[in-house]
């Protein structure tokens, strides 16, 4: 029996840029559903070839030319990365059909890599879009569904997901495989997830050196997940070089495992230099690093606050990048420590959003919004209180409680 397909909300995006450029480039990590998308939309018109098996990449390093004539247009490559020496050779063919949209699918799972190439040979030819875990309206069925600042009134309709379930969904993460399967050995996929990264796009990207301890950074980091990260402390826990913990985290962003998320100021210099936050891409990946197994012991350790503004972030983020957009999100800290968890730049307004980890709603959950709008004036937007329980009210003229079922 085929398996049930997740209708994702980059395929509008996709199609549309497969109509008006010469290639298009899909990246994003691994088992995010990159190949599945573009099977399921294009296998009927496209050849498939994956350039991960070492013969095919063998092949592709030889003889390029001679590779891309045996693979003519339309065409996909997936894995692209393992061959980036194909990249001029597909700018010389899309220059000489230049008139014509959709010939090359590619895509990859390193960013730096790929970027790196695009920029050289496909700059102006090749729309480049991301795919990320799904987002939760994406598992729900409505991939199209507005974020709550997107559309007027209510939005998303209540969902009666329990605490519990909630829980155990954030323990599971939103890789579509998982999704799909929901009986699978969490631990296992994650575990072998975490190691066929290690292996295969880790190993493959500059400056890494010792995987061991890579992997020790990454499990230390997810333990300072939403927090102001320090990184010379971490690199001193770990006994590396300060540089060195520097580069090991721009490889995690290359390869989207995390999302560095900058203090909101509006000198944009000022954002670039000031300590970041760090989340996980994935909240199950993140319960995964941290050893986390039970639901309760998820909600009520000292994990909880991290997971909950992790699941946040990556609904957010995932809807947004799906949309075809870049997500311009960041946090709010004043010196005299009134913060908000997240300020996401909207059309030039401001959204700022707290993530609290009670049901019970309070007044004073809103303290931060309330300070940040008055800091940003008319530059700021009403706020919401995202919270696991399941009450929507007001918590002022400008501040919604919104339960994260309907974010």
């Amino acid at each position: 029996m085929s398996e049930k397909y997740i209708t994702r909300t980059l395929e509008t995006v996709i199609r549309k840029a497969v109509k008006e450029f010469p290639a298009v480039v899909l990246t994003g990590p691994r088992q995010s559903g990159k190949t599945t998308l573009l099977q399921r939309l294009f296998a009927e018109k496209y050849r498939y070839v994956s350039l991960e098996p070492p013969d095919v990449r063998a092949a592709a390093f030889s003889d390029p030319r001679g590779f891309l004539q045996m693979y003519r247009p339309p065409v996909i490559f997936d894995e692209v990365q393992y061959a980036p020496d194909l990249f001029p050779y597909i700018k010389e063919a899309v220059d000489a059909a230049r008139d014509k949209p959709g010939q090359y699918l590619l895509t990859g799972s390193q960013n730096l890599l790929l970027m790196e190439r695009v920029t050289e040979s496909l700059a102006g030819r090749a729309a480049m879009l991301k795919l990320l875990p799904l987002a939760r309206r994406e598992e729900e069925g409505r991939p199209q569904a507005a974020l709550p600042w997107e559309v007027k009134g209510r939005g998303v309709a209540p969902s009666s997901v329990t605490h519990q379930e909630l829980w155990k969904r954030f323990l599971r993460g939103n890789y579509p495989e998982l999704v799909a399967h929901p009986k699978r050995d969490l631990v296992l996929w994650h575990s072998s997830y975490v190691q066929t990264y290690l292996e295969r796009d880790v190993r493959t990207l500059r400056n890494v050196g010792d995987l061991t301890q890579f992997q020790s950074f990454l499990r230390a980091l997810a333990a300072r997940s939403a927090q102001l990260l320090n990184l010379s402390e971490l690199a001193r826990d770990l006994g590396v070089a300060v540089n060195t913990a520097k580069t090991w985290l721009s490889v995690l962003e290359a390869t989207y495992q995390v999302i560095v998320l900058r203090p909101y100021f509006a000198n944009i210099s000022k954002r670039l230099v000031k300590t970041p936050k760090v989340y996980f891409t994935d909240v199950g990946t993140l319960c995964y690093l941290v050893g986390l197994r039970d639901p309760e012991h998820a909600a009520s350790g000292p994990m909880g606050g991290a997971i909950m503004e992790t699941a946040v972030l990556s609904e957010v983020f995932a809807t947004l990048t799906h949309k075809g957009l870049e997500p311009q999100v960041y946090f709010w800290r004043t010196s005299a420590g009134a913060e908000v968890d997240f300020i996401v730049d909207s059309e030039r307004k401001l959204i700022p959003i707290e993530v609290k980890l009670s049901a019970t709603v309070r007044q004073d959950m809103a303290s931060g919004i309330k300070e940040f709008q008055r800091d940003l004036g008319d530059r700021a937007a009403p706020g919401y209180v995202v919270h696991p329980g399941n009450v929507r009210l007001p918590l002022g003229p400008n501040v919604t409680a919104l339960p994260i079922t309907e974010l």
